[in-house]
Formats: structure tokens, sequence, C-alpha cells
């Protein structure tokens, strides 16, 4: 039993762009590394295997093959340490926790497909594709539009200078 004062503070830490995946699902997560003085992103793929708690403090494991060997590992899902989580493909099976898939090796481990999820997964990842491509053009159009140029076409520019400059 929660106090109304923790829920409130859960409530602000929350991570409102956790996509909707599930145990068996095969998922990459992308986790900010400090790396010395630069941070950058490191990916880890595999199935989800577990989902721990709820709130603030949920988790979820998650198994891959490296080598032949099985490696898990632990993610807080509402983490500021996680920069995304893609959902890659749906997998549909009958337990909450997969953690009989440590016992066996090869053909053995697959997850059955979720045909239904995988459909809108796709869609999904269609759509933010789109999106995405339309908002590079109307930021490039506008930039054309103040009289900047892209770094592409500056690189282009000077090219055909340089070129230029060396015929003469």
């Amino acid at each position: 039993m929660k106090t109304k004062l923790v829920e409130l503070v859960e409530q602000q830490n929350l991570k409102n762009d956790v996509p909707d995946f599930r145990i068996g699902d095969r998922v990459e997560v992308h986790q900010k590394i400090l790396d010395g003085a630069k941070e950058r992103i490191q990916v880890f793929e595999g199935d989800v295997i577990a989902r721990q708690n709820g709130g603030v403090q949920e988790t979820f494991t998650v198994r891959r093959l490296v080598q032949g060997e099985g490696v898990e590992r632990i993610f807080p899902i509402h983490s500021p340490r996680i920069a995304k989580i893609v959902v890659k493909k749906a997998g549909l099976v009958r337990r909450a926790k997969l953690y009989y898939l440590r016992d066996r090796v090869g053909k053995a481990t697959k997850i059955r497909d979720d045909v239904k999820r995988q459909t809108k997964i796709d869609a999904d990842l269609k759509l933010a594709a789109e999106v995405a491509a339309k908002a590079a053009q109307e930021a490039a159009a506008k930039a054309t539009a103040e009289g900047g140029i892209s770094k592409s076409a500056q690189k282009k520019k000077a090219r055909k200078e340089a070129e230029a400059a060396k015929k003469k």
C-alpha cells in the first residue's frame, strides 16, 4: 500500500514513451553508456523472458546468445539511462516467465510469432519512418528558404569551386 505522496513522486518519474511489449517479444534496448567523457548508445537485442514489479520499479529481463553462451540483462523500464526500446518481433507465448529457455539449445529456443500484433508493430514503424522523413524534408525546405543550404550541398559547392580553381 503506497501513500499518496509516494505515488505523486513516482508519477513524475514515469516515462510515457514506453512501447507496448510483452514476454516473448524480441526487443532492442538502446542504453546510454558513459565512455570516458563521451556518452554513447549501446544496443542490446534479445528476447524478453520476464517482467517484474510495476510503476517506477518495473524491470524486464532480456536474453540473447553471444557466441553460444546465453547472456541475460535486467533493465529498469523507466530509467533515464534507457534511451529507447524498440520492438522488433512480436512473440506469442503462454507463460509469464520464460526461464525454461535457459536449458534449451538451438531450435528449441524458438518463440512463435504473433502475426496480429506484428502487423500493428510494422505499421507503427512505417508510420514513424514516414513522419521522420517528412520532418527532415520540412527542415531542409526551411533551411533553404532562409537562405542556408544543407551540408551536403555545401560540400558539393566547395568541391566544384576547388575543381574550377585547379583548372585555372
